[in-house]
């Protein structure tokens, strides 16, 4: 059965994006990598990431929200076929070379990002 493993990431809407990495860089020491985000290697699959968006963005569209969840999965079907079963339409999916994912929308209107990742983690 396929289940969320791990929290992949939260990226959030930032009205200066730039001075949002700085202030994670400066006060808590982060480093951010060339693509915008501040990596955290997770001990069995993929990373866990912080993300300033631009205020503009539309990534997180439909949702209403000011930032995103992405949740790591295992098996993306299977998680899929499950939230079709509770009566869930997935917004929309994507293959990559890195992974697969697909995106509900959440309670709140918060936008959820599911990644199944293909391969060991990258960092």
């Amino acid at each position: 059965m396929g289940q969320v493993v791990g929290i992949g990431g939260v990226f959030f809407k930032a009205q200066d994006t730039a001075q949002a990495r700085d202030w994670y860089a400066r006060v808590l020491g982060l480093a951010f990598t060339e693509w915008g985000s501040a990596m955290f290697a997770n001990p069995q699959i993929g990373m866990q990431q912080l993300t300033p968006f631009a205020e503009t963005s539309d990534y997180f569209a439909p949702a209403t929200a000011a930032f995103m969840i992405n949740l790591i999965v295992d098996d993306m079907d299977a998680v899929l076929a499950h939230a079709e079963a509770a009566g869930e339409t997935p917004l929309g999916r994507e293959d990559h070379d890195y992974g697969r994912f697909a995106w509900l929308l959440g309670p709140g209107g918060v936008k959820i990002e599911l990644w199944q990742p293909l391969g060991p983690s990258p960092v």
